[in-house]
């Protein structure tokens, strides 16, 4: 047993809009790939595009959170939802315009021939025009 006392980052701009805190709270070790974080947005911020090799499940626990996909689908999960996202899909996540929002990042790093292992590969940023649209959705 492991007792973790995780401290919270300021996530970096070459991968995050807005002030986001990731505070991470599991990273598996051999033969484990989990890892957990708590990711907590201020207004307006966001990830930028992503993609998760083995997938991602979100866990809203504070706020409203929005979830955007490459074909203009939206989520809007509340405090207490889940949003799954599949293996391979590119995505984006993060707060409203006008609350903050917070969540649980759940997700397995896949293990590449080289060795290494990664659970994410990050993309270019999410555009504004699509950070507005998404405000628009009704969502789940």
């Amino acid at each position: 047993m492991q007792l973790n006392t995780p401290g919270a980052t300021q996530s970096p701009t070459a991968t995050f809009t807005g002030r986001v805190l990731v505070t991470p709270l599991a990273t598996g070790r051999r033969p484990s790939r989990l890892s957990v974080a708590l990711v907590r947005f201020t207004p307006g911020a966001r990830t930028h595009w992503h993609v998760h090799p083995l997938g991602q499940v979100l866990h809203v626990t504070e706020g409203v959170a929005l979830v955007g996909t490459r074909d203009g689908s939206v989520v809007r999960a509340r405090a207490g939802d889940s949003v799954v996202c599949a293996p391979g899909e590119e995505h984006w996540h993060g707060a409203t315009a006008d609350a903050f929002a917070a969540h649980l990042a759940i997700q397995e790093a896949a293990e590449e021939a080289s060795g290494t292992s990664s659970p994410v590969t990050w993309l270019e940023p999410v555009a504004e025009d699509v950070y507005r649209s998404a405000q628009q959705s009704r969502g789940a």
